[in-house]
């Protein structure tokens, strides 16, 4: 990881659950790597009054709660970086106390004005504070760069995506944008680059000649929790799909990128996008699935089902399920299927990525099934995060009875090495202006795209079913009708990356 320059990092809405839970626990075990630069500064800025020294004894509580880091004994020294300042996000002429204390701040340390703001707020403000910001001219890169950092949902749709994308660009440049998925910052996540990319072994078969389907599962045991009345109004398609899904897709099917550098790789990631098959209205129904979780029993407890969550619409046509299946047209992936599921109340964590290549053309030995003799590449991203390669080998005895087994790597063996969190990555490239895991608008208005016609059917087209399951299983069944083909279906994840069934252990 490369040190940064000084910087300060505003955080608005610094009263919420986001900035005690990830980002100041984040920023903290970039101060025991001694990763933060001399001169780096944290002002926390939300309607809230407080004085400093109460917002440091909030970060302190919140570091003893969530901070991932054992070692505190640099807490006192990272809570005198902690500031705060009361702003009301809607109302420019409020900032010049902020101004006047950063101007102050950075002539004692004389530093430039490098400045982040980051938006933990909620949507309805991300176009509302860079214009306030702009018009007192803290977007001003004379002294110093500007960056801004957005949190998803980027738009709720095609057109507001545009609309937000057309207000922040008056003011603000694209490289100046920096629209976060915390996804992109998993360390298993950018592994997908290195495995494609350093293996001489892979990248050959990495294609239509060879690959059967690939599929992507991100699964969740919990429900809506408390978040009812935000989810019942975004739903599993713009909450996962639109963003962390897809993402991960276009690093999947991308091309090799001719650098490692931010816009090669995002260039190729933009091409996956504009490759992707657009569904046509008489498809929707058969190729993206949707569902509710039904009120269940999971471990002899029983669960609500969605629509009698709080907040919740009791009429609610809200996805908790979505599965899709869809092409990429383009020379490598022609022809490919690629499935993606996302669900809530499934029966375990977890999110993986698997490649599953073609059967051998003629089987020799005896199997179970076809599926059997299907070698398959999984990608674990949590948890128990690492990489599982499926292959056949002879069971003992007499006769070739062929068995799958499995050839795996954990990240939990590098005992050694230390995992950052998707925060603690994102916030340092964010200080040294790497943008290569954030997503770029070209990016983010080619998957609205895609996905807007799905949306659009569901809105209008009432005929289009919304499937129950039970709580605690894996979604509805006609998701599986998705995969037409004779003995395939979805692989069943448990939480250890070895075993695989649908009736794991929670």
């Amino acid at each position: 990881m490369n040190h940064p320059e000084n910087s300060i990092l505003i955080i608005f809405g610094a009263s919420g659950d986001l900035t005690k839970r990830k980002l100041i626990p984040a920023l903290y075990s970039l101060e025991v790597q001694n990763l933060l630069p001399n001169n780096f500064f944290v002002f926390g800025a939300s309607r809230t009054e407080l004085s400093d020294t109460e917002f440091r004894d909030n970060m302190a509580d919140a570091l003893n709660e969530f901070s991932k880091d054992e070692d505190l004994s640099k807490k006192d020294q990272f809570l005198k970086r902690l500031y705060y300042q009361s702003v009301q996000a809607n109302d420019s002429s409020s900032y010049k106390p902020l101004i006047n204390r950063l101007e102050k701040l950075e002539n004692e340390k004389e530093m430039k004005s490098n400045l982040i703001f980051y938006l933990s707020t909620p949507p309805s403000l991300y176009d509302v504070i860079p214009d306030d910001l702009a018009k007192v001219k803290l977007n001003d890169e004379s002294n110093g760069w500007k960056r801004l950092i957005i949190e998803k949902p980027f738009g709720y749709d095609y057109e507001s995506a545009k609309k937000l994308n057309e207000k922040l660009s008056k003011n603000w440049n694209e490289n100046q944008i920096y629209r976060i998925d915390h996804y992109l910052g998993k360390e298993t996540v950018q592994n997908l680059l290195v495995t494609r990319f350093s293996n001489g072994i892979f990248e050959p078969l990495w294609n239509r000649n060879f690959v059967h389907h690939v599929e992507i599962t991100s699964a969740e045991d919990i429900g809506v929790e408390k978040r009812g009345g935000y989810y019942d109004n975004s739903g599993a398609l713009r909450d996962m799909v639109q963003n962390h899904l897809l993402q991960m897709v276009g690093l999947i099917a991308m091309e090799p990128p001719s650098s490692m550098d931010s816009n090669s790789i995002r260039n190729e990631i933009v091409k996956v996008f504009q490759s992707l098959s657009k569904f046509k209205d008489d498809d929707i129904a058969k190729n993206v699935i949707r569902g509710q979780y039904l009120e269940s029993k999971i471990k002899g407890k029983k669960v609500k089902g969605y629509r009698e969550e709080e907040g919740v619409d009791p009429n609610s046509k809200t996805e908790t399920f979505a599965a899709l299946k869809f092409y990429i047209e383009n020379w490598r992936w022609g022809g490919v299927p690629f499935y993606i599921r996302t669900g809530k109340r499934l029966p375990t964590r977890v999110t993986e990525a698997v490649i599953h290549f073609k059967p051998t053309p003629h089987s020799l030995f005896s199997q179970e099934n076809e599926c059997d003799s299907c070698n398959q590449l999984i990608i674990r991203i949590q948890p128990d995060e690492g990489i599982l390669l499926k292959f056949g080998m002879k069971l003992p005895g007499a006769g070739f009875n062929v068995k799958n087994v499995n050839m795996d790597f954990h990240y939990a063996d590098l005992s050694v090495q230390r995992i950052p969190t998707a925060y603690e990555r994102l916030l340092l490239d964010a200080m040294n202006g790497d943008s290569t895991l954030f997503a770029r608008v070209d990016a983010v208005m080619n998957a609205w795209s895609f996905l807007n016609p799905v949306l659009e059917a569901w809105k209008n087209d009432h005929t289009i079913p919304v499937y129950g399951y039970p709580a605690g299983t894996w979604g509805p069944e006609s998701a599986d009708d998705l995969i037409e083909e004779k003995n395939m279906t979805w692989r069943y994840p448990c939480k250890n990356l070895a075993e695989d069934g649908i009736y794991c252990e929670l």
